[in-house]
């Protein structure tokens, strides 16, 4: 099927949310459709398209869009993370694609990706009207994630975070680190898969900014979406990269064990090849399965 594209905006705190809606060209409208979040300082041109390119060609429309302070979104502290507030603008794009002609409102889904599965947890446990989520390899538990970095490195990155943290209270400029960087570095991941990672899903045409405020590196630390997965009463589907470095996987797979309409699938790689060849094939075509059961 022949897709279309379109420049859209909406209002998110006030501010102006840049997207990509993606549409199918069929006589067939109102359209269900799938929202897109994506995950950690990624914009909505790193490694979205191709997903959202195939929702719309099995007659879905697909909403790809930049939180506040990213891409091609307003906000006037760039590169600044907060949790709540992308929280925010995950709901201004639900309200934004009920509201839209030609979409249906009665069949909108809720896609996340990363840190962004972490985000459609806590959306859809608030938003029953969802009609189906997917959580892809999907942040769970900052807890679990405490000791893995290096002592000094991890002492490191509490410095500048709290450094952040106090420009930020009292209106100063924000604290940045690099987003990914190697192993030991000062960077918020560092494994050994997230600089290259970043680089394998980031276009020539991106605006993707390689740093982060510092808070953050604490604040994710005590964020554990994960445990909404039980108050979720949508269908969900969780799909886990087995080998991740970055998200890891097994918090994610007790967060399916929660929900109870979920589907769980595995897959024997890590966390960017799901957007990449060959495993982007089989993780696509899963979600593709699932939205036709439920979306359809």
């Amino acid at each position: 099927m022949s897709i279309t594209t379109e420049e859209v905006q909406f209002q998110s705190g006030g501010e102006r949310c840049s997207g990509t809606l993606f549409l199918p060209e069929s006589d067939s409208s109102p359209f269900p459709a799938v929202v897109l979040a994506h995950g950690f300082t990624a914009t909505r041109r790193d490694g979205l398209p191709a997903f959202a390119e195939r929702f719309a060609g099995e007659g879905f429309a697909a909403l790809t869009f930049d939180y506040r302070g990213f891409g091609d979104s307003e906000g006037s502290e760039r590169q600044v993370l907060e949790i709540d507030r992308e929280l925010e603008d995950v709901g201004a794009a639900i309200d934004f694609i009920r509201s839209r002609a030609g979409i249906d409102p009665d069949r909108v889904a809720l896609w996340g990706t990363s840190l962004g599965g972490g985000l459609a947890f806590e959306t859809a446990a608030k938003d029953p009207a969802l009609t189906c989520v997917i959580a892809q390899v999907p942040f769970s538990d900052g807890f679990s994630m405490l000791g893995a970095v290096p002592p000094l490195a991890a002492a490191r990155l509490t410095a500048r975070a709290v450094k952040d943290k106090i420009a930020a209270r009292l209106g100063r400029s924000r604290v940045l680190i690099p987003a990914a960087g190697p192993p030991g570095s000062l960077a918020a991941m560092s494994s050994a898969d997230a600089l290259p990672g970043f680089q394998s899903i980031t276009p020539p045409d991106s605006s993707h900014e390689n740093r982060v405020s510092a808070a953050v590196t604490l604040d994710i630390l005590k964020w554990r979406p994960g445990r909404r997965a039980a108050t979720i009463s949508s269908p969900l589907l969780v799909q886990v990269a087995d080998r991740d470095l970055d998200t890891p996987p097994a918090p994610a797979a007790k967060a399916a064990g929660l929900a109870p309409k979920c589907e769980t699938r595995h897959y024997d790689c890590g966390h960017f090849d799901v957007y990449n060849p060959p495993w982007f094939d089989q993780v696509v075509s899963d979600q593709i399965a699932f939205l036709r059961r439920h979306l359809s």
